[in-house]
């Protein structure tokens, strides 16, 4: 079953989509040389509670933190911890989950840590640019794969303009979303258009890609969480909560302006 929400619970769900929104912003304005990802992870907690609002990801199957911190060669669900200190050019994905009024908001950034590689900056810009892509495939009347192709087509034309063969993660993707933080169905960040389930309005999506400077294959370390790339090259992750409305996309995790 996927959930089909009314006007009044989307405007729910943005208000949480909100909550995220503030506190990606408040961490990525934190995430400089020097700093950890545990002290990225207490103010994303502080920041979210302060709006009387619950980490999502805290304690999810036992995660541990309220965000995922992955960097550079990390893919997704990187642990907080205060001995990874970030460094001058590093590269670290920030997932962030957040409920509030029993509805939850998804998303996630790549931020540059001091100077970053043209490589990364590009790679970053890549990933960045699928999921918008994805986000204008949404549509009422649609078919969910028309997101994935869009994402796929679009990280396609960004290595061909870049000169770089990146990698797409298949078995990692974006999810239905609502009164739970992972429902049907499953998002596919690559494949054929035309195919699952018809997109109506009342659904929700987090889109998500995740690209590869190497090859699209990934390892689970040993904390049974964090997935990295196998072939130690870097990694961009962004993510948006999208709900489909009769006048298109909405995404609720977008800035409170736009």
């Amino acid at each position: 079953m996927i959930e089909i929400k009314t006007c009044g619970e989307i405007e729910a769900m943005r208000a949480a989509g909100l909550v995220v929104r503030r506190t990606l912003d408040a961490v990525t304005e934190a995430a400089k040389v020097g700093a950890t990802t545990a002290d990225l992870d207490e103010l994303a907690e502080q920041t979210i509670r302060s709006a009387d609002a619950v980490p999502s990801f805290k304690g999810y199957h036992g995660f541990p933190g309220s965000i995922c911190a992955s960097v550079n060669e990390e893919i997704v669900h990187g642990i907080p911890s205060s001995a990874r200190v970030l460094d001058d050019g590093d590269l670290i994905s920030v997932d962030c989950g957040a409920i509030l009024d029993g509805w939850h908001g998804d998303a996630a950034v790549t931020i540059l840590v001091g100077e970053v590689s043209a490589a990364d900056v590009a790679l970053s810009a890549a990933t960045e640019a699928a999921m918008w892509a994805g986000i204008r495939a949404v549509a009422a009347g649609g078919r969910l794969t028309d997101i994935s192709h869009a994402i796929e087509t679009e990280a396609l034309r960004a290595a061909a303009a870049d000169g770089v063969d990146y990698g797409m993660i298949a078995e990692y993707g974006g999810h239905g979303i609502g009164t739970q933080m992972h429902m049907d169905p499953f998002l596919p960040n690559l494949g054929k258009p035309g195919k699952g389930p018809r997109l109506k309005v009342g659904m929700a999506l987090a889109i998500e890609p995740m690209l590869t400077g190497g090859t699209g294959e990934t390892v689970e370390l040993e904390d049974g969480w964090t997935v990295v790339t196998a072939d130690g090259s870097r990694a961009a992750h962004w993510e948006h909560t999208v709900a489909i409305t009769d006048d298109g996309p909405w995404v609720l995790t977008a800035p409170e302006h736009d």
